[in-house]
């Protein structure tokens, strides 16, 4: 972050400046999930009761794959904004596919975000991009089942992030959690070590994060990336994909553009393409993933997001 700060200081003293006041007032907006993510972590890790939310994770997980995608297609949560819950469910042995359903699926849209590609594109590009996300995080998820039971995957997370694995070792030595942990000395200073261990980890992740975000949204504006995923046919929704992986795109900024774009011919499918993929895995929350998992773990999401991506922009388009 240094030395980005310092080059950027020294190509464009103005946008360094930007830039840090764009990374503190991102982090303080993230706060509250922040806080409450490191608070969950933190006393699950002090009580114990971690045990008991990994194994709320485990026996059913054909099931539980499909809760977590459906709720992640109507969760709150932006790209960033799911990092934190992410990183305390995997801490706390929560098995990877679930996870990844979640994290495939939550990115794509909210409520909120809901009504207003209602409003701008129209109800059918809505449920559409809605259907998107439930149907990415249903591939994610049980792929990630099938390589997990395959004998692949066994031990997803970067050293020091947690303890998750298939399962966790939370999952395979229960013990009872002690729920007023500030009763026991031992537990007050693990709670404490546990907070500051997550604090740190995710405010270094999510400012790097954030960093990026703020020189690509200069110096790699919506609209020009937009742009060069217009026309029709099957390749601009493979040009979209492409685009739309590395690409940061905020959701609700860019549904004028992509309504515009489709206005003047831009295939359907291209436009969902773009969005779903724009919004999965843009630079700064691949950033934040690659910080938690390990290479393998982290092109697997990639993938999923890729390819997950342009086949709902082709089926999208098929039916139109």
């Amino acid at each position: 972050m240094l030395a980005i700060l310092l080059a950027v200081a020294v190509l464009d003293p103005e946008q360094a400046g930007s830039s840090l006041r764009f990374v503190v007032d991102a982090l303080v907006s993230t706060a509250p999930y922040l806080a409450a993510s490191i608070a969950i972590a933190a006393y699950a890790g002090a009580t114990g009761a971690d045990a008991l939310v990994a194994r709320a994770f485990s026996g059913r997980i054909g099931a539980m794959i499909f809760l977590a995608a459906l709720f992640g297609g109507l969760s709150p949560f932006c790209s960033c904004g799911v990092i934190p819950l992410i990183a305390a469910l995997l801490a706390m042995g929560v098995p990877l596919a679930p996870v990844m359903a979640f994290w495939l699926a939550s990115p794509v849209i909210d409520p909120a975000q809901f009504v207003l590609t209602a409003g701008t594109i129209g109800t059918e590009f809505a449920v559409a991009k809605t259907a998107a996300a439930v149907g990415l995080g249903l591939f994610g998820g049980f792929g990630t089942l099938w390589l997990g039971r395959a004998g692949f995957l066994s031990d997803p997370l970067r050293p020091g992030v947690g303890n998750g694995g298939c399962g966790g070792a939370k999952m395979r030595n229960p013990k009872p959690p002690v729920w007023a942990f500030w009763n026991e000395p031992e537990r007050i200073a693990k709670f404490r070590a546990e907070g500051m261990k997550a604090t740190l980890f995710l405010v270094k992740w999510l400012a790097l994060a954030f960093l990026l975000e703020s020189l690509m949204l200069v110096w790699l504006p919506a609209e020009t990336v937009a742009a060069a995923v217009g026309g029709e046919g099957l390749w601009p929704i493979v040009v979209a994909t492409l685009v739309g992986v590395p690409a940061y795109l905020n959701g609700y900024a860019a549904l004028p553009l992509v309504s515009g774009l489709m206005a003047q011919g831009m295939a359907p499918g291209a436009g969902l393409s773009f969005l779903v993929a724009g919004g999965v895995s843009s630079l700064p929350a691949a950033i934040a993933v690659f910080a938690l998992v390990k290479r393998p773990v982290f092109a697997l999401y990639l993938g999923f997001a890729l390819s997950g991506s342009l086949i709902a922009g082709i089926a999208f388009q098929a039916i139109q």
